[in-house]
Formats: structure tokens, C-alpha cells, sequence
């Protein structure tokens, strides 16, 4: 389960490459290979690394699609404003496997939904350079598949670049912006209960507010026959509302990720 759900993580940061409707068909599956090096949670100053299996998944529908910008369906989309609904997800951490943590409850999977509205600044004639405003909210939960915790909300506005086709092909992103959320999701990874309190970590209760910034690339090319994909994303932590917690060792956070995979079949 733990290697499903970091694959699933994963597929979501390596958005696959976009395509005119007419150029691609409906959809395609397949399957591939990525390499992960990422933190236990945002401040821990412990990491691992995975080799897992990648997924390939792309839906090309008029209103739902999984593409490079993860899965989504429109509510409403204007040249100028778009209205969408969008997920993301957060890895599993052993706390037996983390010094900060230990003895404390393990950190299950977390998921994310909810709206996300884009604003688009400039584009060119063609449409493959593009500055936006996203502002997504999602609500998140945490599960483990035999219980759900509700875990609060998420706000991260981004400014947004896209570059479509650059060098014969690769599709590049960037995004930049900060992170808000409220007190049960920072309680949920920094919160530190009376019953696990210790000479070296003290009880601690989280705040609503600031929870960092983030810098997030991404570089992706759809071959004939199969997909590259790349990530990098740096989290900086100074400021935020939970940095005086004893579960932070680290005020920043940094995650990677390459993979590739093998188009498998393909609508007509």
C-alpha cells in the first residue's frame, strides 16, 4: 500500500505532456519506472528514497481529463478565467522510522480536493507560453483505507509558467507562491500531544496561518512509443506558523523525482 500511494504522489508532481485534442487520442495507459527522494514530511530532517512502479494515465474528455496538470474537470473555463476542480495527495511516514517522531502515531497517506481557480495573465499566438494566477483550496483527509480523518484545509495561490514545445518537444512548468492552511492540518503533522511529550519534545499545539512557501519545476516529453517526465520542488518553511515546533528539524524541504514510462495501449 505504502508503494502505491507514493507512486500515486509521485504521478501526480510528474504531470504528463499536453497535446492538442486532434493531435493525441482520447486516452492512454501505461505503466513505467521513477526514482523518489523525499522528506518524511515537510521539516523532518529525514528522507528516503523509492524505486516505484509509475503509472501513465491520460484522458483527453470535454470536461474531465487527467493531463500535466493532474486530474480535473472544468466548471467553467473562459479565455481568461478558468473554474476547475483538482486533487492532489501527500505520502505515508513510519514514525518508527523517524527520530523526531518516535513513538508517536504514524502519518497515513493524505489526500486533497477541491476547487481551483486560474487566472490567465498573457499568452502568446500559439498558446504554448503561459502566465497564470491559480488559487486552489482543497480539503484534506487522511487515510489509511480502514479509517478517514478529517485533517482541515489547504490555500496555496501560485504564480504559474508554462512552456509547451520548447527544443522539439518538452513541456516545462514552473510555479511559485505561499501556503496557508488551518490549525487541524498543521495539528496533524506538527502537533505534539501531552501523552508524547518528552524531556527533548515538549507538548506543542499547532496554529491556523502561514505554513511556508514553495518552488515547484517540472519537465515532461511524450515520445512515439513513451513519456520522460522530471521534478524538483523546494519548500521553505522560515515564518511559517508551526516552526517552532519540536517536530521541525529543518526549515526547508526539498523533493525529486524522475521517471519514465511505456505507452501501453491507446484509444482509436
Amino acid at each position: 500500500m505504502r508503494l502505491i500511494t507514493l507512486s500515486a504522489v509521485l504521478s501526480l508532481f510528474l504531470f504528463t505532456a499536453q497535446a492538442h485534442a486532434g493531435e493525441l487520442p482520447r486516452w492512454e495507459v501505461g505503466l513505467g519506472v521513477a526514482g523518489l527522494s523525499i522528506p518524511d514530511y515537510r521539516g523532518s530532517d529525514q528522507r528516503r528514497g523509492y524505486v516505484l512502479p509509475l503509472p501513465y494515465i491520460q484522458y483527453r474528455g470535454d470536461v474531465f481529463r487527467i493531463d500535466r496538470e493532474g486530474a480535473h474537470g472544468d466548471i467553467f473555463s473562459s479565455d481568461r478565467v478558468k473554474l476547475d476542480i483538482s486533487l492532489n495527495a501527500g505520502p505515508p511516514a513510519k514514525s518508527g522510522r523517524n527520530g523526531a517522531r518516535s513513538d508517536m502515531p504514524n502519518l497515513d497517506p493524505t489526500v486533497e480536493a477541491g476547487p481551483s481557480l486560474h487566472i490567465y495573465l498573457a499568452r502568446n499566438e500559439t498558446r504554448d507560453r503561459v502566465w497564470s494566477l491559480r488559487f486552489p483550496l482543497r480539503a484534506a483527509v487522511a487515510t489509511d483505507l480502514r479509517h478517514v480523518q478529517r485533517i482541515g484545509w489547504v490555500f496555496a495561490p501560485n504564480l504559474n509558467f508554462d512552456a509547451l514545445n520548447v527544443r522539439g518537444g518538452w513541456d516545462i512548468g514552473a510555479a511559485v507562491g505561499p501556503i496557508y492552511a488551518t490549525e487541524d492540518y498543521h495539528d496533524y503533522y506538527y502537533e505534539v500531544a501531552p501523552a508524547f511529550a518528552t524531556a527533548t519534545r515538549p507538548a506543542y499545539d499547532a496554529r491556523a496561518g502561514y505554513s511556508g512557501s514553495r518552488f515547484t519545476l517540472t519537465a515532461s516529453r511524450r515520445y512515439p512509443r513513451f513519456w520522460v517526465g522530471a521534478f524538483a520542488r523546494y519548500d521553505n518553511l522560515s515564518g511559517a506558523v508551526f516552526a517552532d515546533s519540536p517536530l521541525v528539524k529543518k526549515k526547508d524541504s526539498f523533493m525529486a523525482g524522475a521517471g519514465i514510462a511505456w505507452i501501453l495501449a491507446t484509444s482509436r
